[in-house]
C-alpha cells in the first residue's frame, strides 16, 4: 500500500489532499516539527536524502518531491482523473498553473518569509523588489480565477492541488492579506468545501484551522 510521510504543516498535505480525491487507499505517517529548529525530526530526515518533506514509499519505491509523487500517482493510480491530456483544451493551462506553483509562487512567498524575517527598512530594494515580483504573481491568479473556477479550467485538477498549499497552509510561516483579491478568497472558499479536502486537513493536520480566507 501506498503509505504517505507526511510532516506537519508541510507541503506534504498536498498529497494526503489528492489521494482523498482519488479515493486511493493510503497510510498515513505523521512526524512532528522540532520544537525549536521547526525543520523535520530525524526519523523523517533518514527517509530520503533530502531531508525534506513529502515522502512516499510505494512497495520498494521511496519518492520526494511533491511535484515528482502528484506525477507518479496521478499517472498510476489516476485513472484520468485530475489532470488534462494534450488533448483536452485547457491542456496548456494545466501545465502553466501546476508548474507555477513551485517554479513561481512557492519560492516568491519563501524569499518574501526569509526578508521579513531580516527587519529590513521598507524601502530597501531588494524587499520592494520581492514584495513587487510577490504582487505580480498573486495579480496572475486572482486575474486568471475571474477567468474561471479553477486554475485549470472548469474543475479542480492537480494544479490547484499544487496551489492551494502557498495560499493557504504557507501563510503561517509568512503572513499575507488576502483582502484585495476577491477571485482568490471565492475560490479558496470553494476548495474549503470540498469533502476529500476537510478530510485530507483533518488527518493531516488535526486541529489546525485552514486558512481559506
Amino acid at each position: 500500500m501506498l503509505t504517505i510521510h507526511h510532516l506537519a504543516t508541510s507541503q506534504s498535505e498536498r498529497i494526503v489532499w489528492l489521494c482523498e480525491e482519488l479515493g486511493l487507499p493510503y497510510e498515513l505517517k505523521r512526524y512532528e516539527r522540532d520544537g525549536v529548529s521547526k525543520l523535520a525530526p530525524p526519523e523523517m530526515r533518514a527517509l530520503h536524502p533530502s531531508g525534506t518533506a513529502p515522502v512516499i514509499t510505494d512497495g520498494e519505491l521511496v519518492l520526494a518531491e511533491s511535484g515528482a509523487i502528484i506525477d507518479y500517482i496521478v499517472m498510476k493510480h489516476g485513472d484520468g482523473l485530475l489532470a488534462f491530456g494534450p488533448a483536452h483544451p485547457d491542456f496548456a493551462q494545466y501545465l502553466y498553473w501546476y508548474h507555477f506553483a513551485n517554479a513561481t509562487l512557492q519560492p516568491l512567498m519563501g524569499r518574501n518569509m526569509i526578508l521579513n524575517r531580516l527587519d529590513l527598512a521598507p524601502d530597501n530594494p531588494i524587499l520592494v523588489a520581492a514584495k513587487g515580483r510577490l504582487s505580480r504573481a498573486l495579480d496572475l491568479v486572482e486575474t486568471r480565477l475571474g477567468e474561471a473556477d479553477y486554475l485549470a479550467g472548469n474543475r479542480l485538477t492537480a494544479a490547484d492541488i499544487m496551489v492551494v498549499f502557498t495560499l493557504t497552509t504557507m501563510r503561517l510561516f509568512t503572513p499575507l492579506d488576502l483582502a484585495p483579491y476577491e477571485n482568490i478568497r471565492a475560490y479558496l472558499g470553494r476548495i474549503g468545501e470540498r469533502e476529500p479536502y476537510r478530510r485530507a486537513m483533518h488527518k493531516g493536520d488535526p486541529g489546525m484551522a485552514p486558512l481559506l480566507a
